[in-house]
């Protein structure tokens, strides 16, 4: 076999039992008639230092990572294929419930059995969704330490309010009290957040897409957040599904705008190379990344086509649909003030409203219209009157 097709592998000689400590260990090559495989680092330094390891073996992981990328990381086909734009969620307040490692959930975090917060939280959003006035988005974020956050925490966007250790016993009175009445919680202590908060969808049970693309990201924004010196003004922690997990990697960042309130902007098919644009830009800047952007907090789904990047773009209230067809949670986590009962929507349609507006302008504007036209024919007829009679005057004093 010509050496192209030689594959190369270090073994370890076993060591004899009165082989002095001090003397240097055996190693020999093994040649073998196989197609080359690239070696790696790793595999080398575990043989050096006595790990019996074949070669091929971290050469096949790397090859097995590689594929995985393809077909759930950033390299896969689907990438930059949809028009971001207007797939955000449509909803006015963002409640995280902090929650365990995001490693552990599993793919229906809010209906698990063997997650019980969750599961009650999520039970009783949905149960007094009549009586909430705001619409109210949950979503599970891992737990932290260096965000200071601890299993059972709530944090509320954009009111940037914190609640600690949240147990399965308080769900309803938490509930009552903050987002039925707009009280303080009266069995807990309220905290202010501060700083930019930025969350990465990495749910792998729910989509792999999540599970390979998030905790690149979340790795890629806490090195930078560690090299900007960032770590008291930025904090970035993992989150559960948020929806359209084919635009992964999926980023929320909740940030002051430049009229100073707190906004949460939605990015898709965020890549580790457009971190530092998410980190300098949107946070440092106040700018709107228009090639990642899907949404925000606050606005509907359908936005105007020429977005500004120098401010918020404007969006519309019509044509609201689901984010992705088999993406979304089976059973409702996020309400709406205008919903009523059987599905009933309380509020009026905008796109009527405005349609009615604009038939109305159209009246208006035609008895106008008809009003001018009448005028001038009239004018025309006085003017044309006065002509004849002048005519008329004038032969009357030539015949005299």
């Amino acid at each position: 076999f010509p050496p192209s097709q030689w594959r190369v592998r270090l073994v370890r000689l076993p060591m004899p039992l009165n082989h002095s400590l001090s003397s240097s260990i055996t190693f020999c090559l093994h040649f073998s008639p196989k197609p080359f495989t690239r070696l790696s680092a790793r595999a080398l330094v575990n043989a050096m230092a006595g790990t019996p390891e074949n070669f091929s073996t971290d050469a096949t992981a790397d090859a097995a990572n590689a594929d995985e990328d393809v077909k759930f990381g950033f390299q896969r086909s689907e990438m930059y294929q949809s028009k971001l734009a207007g797939t955000a969620t449509s909803y006015d307040r963002h409640l995280f419930l902090c929650y365990k490692s995001h490693e552990t959930w599993p793919a229906r975090l809010e209906a698990s059995d063997s997650d019980l917060l969750p599961k009650s939280l999520s039970a009783a959003l949905k149960a007094r969704k009549d009586d909430i006035k705001i619409k109210t988005l949950l979503t599970i974020c891992e737990v932290r330490d260096d965000m200071e956050i601890s299993e059972g925490d709530i944090l509320i966007f954009p009111e940037m309010i914190k609640y600690r250790d949240l147990k399965e016993s308080d769900v309803d009175a938490f509930v009552d009290d903050v987002l039925v009445n707009g009280n303080p919680w009266s069995s807990g202590l309220q905290e202010s957040l501060s700083g930019s908060y930025v969350f990465v969808c990495a749910h792998n049970l729910r989509d792999r897409r999540c599970g390979v693309c998030g905790p690149i990201l979340i790795e890629e924004f806490s090195k930078l957040i560690e090299s900007k010196g960032l770590k008291d003004k930025v904090r970035v922690a993992a989150c559960s599904h948020i929806g359209g997990h084919k635009y992964a990697g999926n980023v929320i960042i909740f940030s002051s705008g430049k009229d100073g309130d707190i906004v949460g902007h939605w990015y898709g098919y965020v890549t580790p190379s457009d971190v530092p644009a998410l980190l300098d830009e949107h946070i440092g800047e106040g700018k709107v990344i228009e090639r990642l952007w899907r949404g925000q907090m606050g606005q509907y789904e359908k936005v105007t086509d020429k977005l500004d990047e120098q401010k918020v773009p404007e969006v519309t209230n019509e044509e609201k649909k689901p984010l992705e067809n088999g993406s979304q949670e089976s059973s409702v986590t996020s309400f709406s003030c205008c919903q009523g009962a059987a599905g009933v929507s309380c509020c009026r349609d905008a796109s009527a409203e405005q349609k009615e507006n604009k038939k109305g302008q159209g009246t208006v504007s035609n008895w106008f219209g008809k009003w001018e036209q009448r005028e001038i024919l009239a004018a025309v007829g006085v003017v044309g009157a006065v002509a004849v009679v002048a005519v008329a005057y004038g032969f009357y004093k030539k015949s005299r």
